[in-house]
């Protein structure tokens, strides 16, 4: 299949790490790039940045958990620039190092990762179903697939976007809107920056942005990577939960 190559693009959580990444990535051109991020000033940095690539770019600081005001921005660039791909990348992560996973932190990662992608992803497929085309990317994560000790609320955040994300690529497909979900293992980024513990085949965010953008321009319906952690989270998911308990329960917190 020959490699598309989108030319306006919305990416949310785009003022570090994946976001960034792939912002920077994607832009060159004859592309629009539409990006948002809670730090204003990170996300001018990385605008910067793509036009200086000579991408044309709007710089939205944004919370994704504002659904209005999300809503009104994306039709307001689907407006200017009718959207080939929209990206979900913004998200959170805590676990339970320390005091453990409190109220607050708990409703807060899952508010973010799972709310925030549908605020993000459902005014994009209301615009591009009356077009027929479109592509949305919905980041997840390889804890998608178990739950871990260290980190509940984030894997649970991850699996139900994961699962949301392939349920709707079945849903929308005979509506010509592509849905991918992106599953990265570790990646160098300011939310794996304080993990105080071993992260094997930890890759940079560039690397793993050239993998994801392979992926989609392919169309895959789930980009997971890198493909030896991939192959042992789901040999831990098929486990008997007695089997994997007792493996995981050796794995350290999360802070």
């Amino acid at each position: 299949m020959a490699l598309v190559r989108p030319k306006s693009i919305l990416i949310t959580g785009a003022s570090s790490g994946l976001g960034a990444a792939l912002a920077r990535g994607y832009a060159g051109p004859g592309v629009e790039l539409a990006l948002s991020g809670r730090d204003p000033d990170r996300l001018e940095a990385v605008a910067k940045a793509c036009r200086d690539a000579s991408a044309a770019v709007r710089a939205q600081p944004i919370d994704v958990l504002e659904k209005e005001p999300l809503f009104d921005w994306v039709a307001e660039i689907d407006g200017r620039s009718p959207l080939d791909l929209v990206i979900a990348n913004a998200g959170i992560s805590a676990g339970t190092g320390g005091i453990g996973e409190t109220d607050a932190q708990t409703r807060r990662i899952m508010a973010v990762n799972l709310d925030g992608v549908i605020n993000t992803v459902l005014p994009a497929v209301a615009l591009m179903r009356p077009r027929g085309q479109g592509q949305i990317a919905i980041m997840a994560s390889l804890a998608a697939f178990r739950g871990f000790p260290g980190a509940p609320a984030y894997c649970a955040s991850k699996a139900a976007v994961r699962v949301w994300g392939e349920a709707l690529r079945g849903h929308l497909s005979g509506a010509g809107i592509g849905v991918s979900v992106i599953c990265p293992g570790y990646v160098e980024t300011p939310m794996t920056a304080v993990n105080t513990f071993p992260m094997p085949m930890l890759m940079s965010a560039e690397k793993a942005a050239r993998i994801i953008r392979r992926g989609l321009a392919r169309d895959r319906g789930r980009i997971a990577f890198p493909w030896p952690m991939y192959a042992l989270v789901r040999l831990i998911a098929a486990l008997p939960p007695a089997l994997s308990d007792r493996l995981l329960s050796r794995l350290p917190e999360k802070d």
